[in-house]
Formats: C-alpha cells, structure tokens, sequence
C-alpha cells in the first residue's frame, strides 16, 4: 500500500480559530487502493477489525515544528505494533486538528472520544473509531508531549 494512494481530510475544526461553539472534530483516511491489504492489516487474531483501543494514531514530523513541516500519519496496532498505514501530510494541518481535539475535550464530558476517525477503501466505509490519543513526535522520535493530545491520567 502506497503513502500516496492514502488521502486524509479533516472536518470541524474551523471553530477553533473562528472561537465558535465547540463540534467534535473527525478525520476520514481513505486508502485508493489494495483495499483487502487494508482489511487484513486491520483485522485482528479474532477475524473480526480492531476496535478503537486496539489502535494507535500518530504524527511524525519530517522537520521542525515552527516550519511549514510535513509529517507521516500512521494508524498501527497497539497490540502488535504494526502499521495498519501511513501517508505523508501537511503537519499543520493535523496540529490544528489535534487543537480542535484538544478544546472539544476542554468543553464536553464526552468519555468516548475526543475525535472520530473513519477509514475508507475507494469512498467506501470500512470503519470508524472515536479516540483520545493522538501522538506527536519531533524528527527525531521523541515524543512531542505539549503537542500532543494525551487525556489526562494517562501515563506514557
């Protein structure tokens, strides 16, 4: 599976520079093609797909924050530590969506989730989680703490 077969949007997160009223923000990855590939890298030892704690979703940045960066996001297995996938972004992008993660939980009581992502295969859904975590890590593999989205009482 190819980074640039891999697309990623991002929905609601205008409010945040706009001070609107606080909506959860989501992403959508959608893999153009190698869809059974896909399937099989998110299908668990139980032949059904990974659920949303079974999963990690992290940015690792490709040069200095303060930059116009861009960075890899992958979505792997917590249990295995395997890529499910990566494609290559624009890291400003994904760091104001992990701003937006971030207020929404400032201003819900919503336990499930912080951000919702969806995974498609050709437009097609596949699945969809709703997370609290989103990791970021500098050029170098260290954690990115303050840019991260880590919810509270949650040791690293």
């Amino acid at each position: 599976m190819r980074r640039e077969h891999i697309t990623l949007s991002v929905d609601d997160v205008e409010w945040v520079d706009a001070d609107g009223d606080p909506r959860k923000p989501s992403v959508t990855i959608d893999c153009a093609e190698d869809g059974p590939d896909l399937r099989d890298r998110l299908t668990g030892p139980g032949d059904e797909l990974l659920a949303a704690d079974e999963t990690d979703v992290a940015l690792r940045l490709q040069g200095p924050v303060d930059t116009d960066a861009t960075g890899v996001v992958s979505v792997t297995d917590r249990l295995t530590g395997d890529f499910v996938l990566e494609l290559n972004v624009d890291a400003d992008d994904v760091l104001t969506f992990i701003t937006a993660a971030r207020r929404y939980g400032e201003h819900t009581s919503d336990d499930d989730g912080r951000y919702d992502v969806t995974i498609e295969i050709d437009g097609e859904h596949l699945i969809s989680y709703e997370k609290q975590t989103f990791l970021v890590y500098d050029d170098e593999g260290s954690l990115l703490r303050q840019r991260s989205l880590i919810p509270g009482g949650v040791e690293l």
